[in-house]
């Protein structure tokens, strides 16, 4: 079976556990992913935020296949608020 169709095969929730066995390195049930299952789960991981994800978050894959990198000044821009926060003095209350 080819990469590509077991993504686009894969459920959301198992994408969660390969993302969560990828990050700690274990199974659910606490046993140690060897070598050979680390690598072709981080694979299948990346494969899936670029192609069924599509997302612009910070160092995943985006659909072009490239990790997503942004400079300081976008990440500060990014989490910016939005509005300013009403303020009032002691006398308003």
């Amino acid at each position: 079976m080819n990469i590509n169709a077991l993504v686009q095969a894969m459920t959301p929730e198992t994408y969660e556990k390969l993302a969560q066995a990828v990050e700690t390195r274990r199974w659910e049930d606490g046993n140690y992913l060897s070598e050979a299952q680390l690598g072709h789960s981080l694979q299948l991981v990346m494969a899936y935020q670029a192609q069924v994800l599509k997302s612009e978050e910070l160092f995943t894959i985006g659909a072009d296949g490239q990790m997503i990198q942004k400079t300081k000044a976008e990440i500060q821009k990014q989490y910016e608020p939005q509005s300013s926060i009403a303020r009032f003095s002691h006398d308003d209350l």
